[in-house]
């Protein structure tokens, strides 16, 4: 008689967490054993029991290849990215409590409104000898870390005295050159330390004293800088990060009275949660975005109602989904980009499709559906999105290429649009996009006799390997 199986502790650590996860999927198969489970992927009935316990670290390739015997729709390979994806971070959240504060971050604490902590970080990475780096003349006379410190701020830069309409501009400039940088290249690399730099500035901010007629000019700033920042690291799956981002916005866009930044936080706040697997979450949060939606424009009406119908999507409920969708189109239909806020622009009819394309994409691949729809609408994106885009545009590709490979479209069709997807990846560092990516090659594992498609996975590895 089988043993019963240990209780495991997912909160132990997010190897733990990973593990869990595991299990989780494993007995959605009814009867499926661990023992049964580590033959159809390839490695010893004891790996699999390490792995759920948290006893072994998973390779993204297992990842992979359990995505598609307990067919989760890629939740293994997403929660692998988030727990051993970047070992440093790995590293850096496997145990936080009471711990430091690392740089960039933003302390919450009890106090003023959103609990911000203005002061400056004590302290300062130890300097270096400067005269001795400059008369060595080399870079090989100094460790690369001691040269990291060496140009790190001594202390954060000083706060005005108050707050004025040249502090309200900075905020705009700065929240408009990360999106532009986000859009072009991904959340990832410097684009996230510029991320984390300014948001941490712009918390500070929060502690000085602010003329009253500012007060909701600056707020709204901040939101809108907030929102960005959220994206950004969204994108790079700093999650927690990123919900510390999209919490100061929507603080600062209540108190503010905006109700379209409110929006706009809520609509991000959704997509993180769909995309992390909790589409009920995600659910909650675009419909709280539309709480008073006669104050929302057209266009912030039809972005809210394709994060519901993304959420109904990943749940798999048919009818809801395409419900969500119409309701976005009958929105999208009466958009008028004259009474969008400028930050409103990125929604066109290439963001509107991709949009709702997703939607469609998970009851097509999952459900059944007519995978017409989705294709359509993803090619709609990816001819509407120009080179300032290059991520949705990489995105929508990569899921164009994914539905075709797998509804028995054309996989020769696939391969071409797949190669394209692969020309937009280029230098992104969006980690995102590299899971679609990973789902291409997955979709595209049921065509491997074609020579064009092992040379399509091919790329996708060296690419990924990067």
């Amino acid at each position: 008689m089988p043993q019963p199986e240990k209780e495991l502790t997912p909160d132990a650590s997010p190897q733990a967490w990973f593990g869990a996860e595991l299990r989780y999927w494993r007995k959605r198969n009814p009867g499926l054993r661990a023992a049964q489970l580590g033959p159809l992927v390839q490695v010893s009935p004891s790996v699999i029991s390490k792995i759920e316990k948290g006893e072994y670290r998973c390779h993204c390739e297992l990842a992979e290849r359990l995505d598609d015997v307990l067919k989760t729709g890629g939740v293994l390979v997403r929660a692998w990215g988030m727990v051993f994806g970047d070992a440093d971070k790995k590293r850096g959240d496997a145990d936080n409590t009471g711990s430091t504060p690392a740089d960039g971050t933003i302390q919450v604490r009890r106090g003023r409104m959103l609990g911000i902590d203005p002061s400056p970080r004590s302290g300062s990475p130890e300097s270096v000898d400067r005269r001795q780096f400059l008369a060595a003349g080399s870079l090989a006379a100094i460790a690369p870390i001691d040269l990291a410190n060496m140009v790190a701020p001594a202390a954060p830069p000083g706060l005005p005295k108050k707050i004025t309409l040249r502090e309200i501009e900075q905020l705009h400039h700065a929240a408009d050159a990360l999106h532009l940088a986000d859009n072009r290249h991904g959340g990832g690399g410097l684009v996230s330390v510029m991320a984390s730099r300014t948001m941490e500035w712009a918390v500070r901010l929060l502690s000085v004293r602010c003329p009253q007629q500012l007060q909701s000019a600056f707020l709204s700033a901040i939101a809108r800088l907030g929102i960005v920042v959220g994206a950004s690291h969204f994108d790079a799956y700093a999650h927690d990060d990123a919900r510390v981002a999209f919490k100061i916005a929507s603080e600062c866009a209540t108190e503010a009275g905006d109700w379209h930044l409110r929006a706009k936080t809520y609509s991000f706040l959704a997509r993180q949660a769909i995309w992390i697997d909790d589409p009920d979450t995600g659910l909650t949060y675009a419909d709280t975005g539309l709480v008073r939606s006669e104050r929302l424009t057209a266009t912030e009406r039809a972005m809210l109602h394709s994060a519901r119908a993304r959420a109904y999507g990943r749940m798999h409920d048919v009818p809801a989904t395409i419900t969500a969708v119409c309701q976005a189109d009958e929105a999208f239909a009466h958009s008028n980009p004259a009474e969008d806020p400028p930050w409103m622009a990125y929604y066109d009819e290439a963001q509107h499709a991709g949009d709702t394309a997703h939607a469609l994409f998970e009851i097509a691949v999952h459900m059944g559906q007519d995978p017409g729809q989705a294709g359509r609408r993803f090619a709609t994106a990816v001819a509407g999105h120009g080179d300032s885009f290059q991520r949705s545009r990489a995105i929508s590709r990569t899921k164009l290429a994914s539905l075709l490979m797998a509804k028995k479209g054309d996989p020769q069709q696939a391969v071409a649009i797949g190669h394209q997807a692969l020309d937009d990846f280029g230098l992104l560092t969006s980690r995102r996009a590299a899971d679609d990516l990973r789902e291409l090659g997955r979709f595209s594992a049921h065509h491997r006799s074609i020579e064009a498609v092992v040379e399509l996975r091919q790329r996708i590895r060296g690419t990924l390997q990067i």
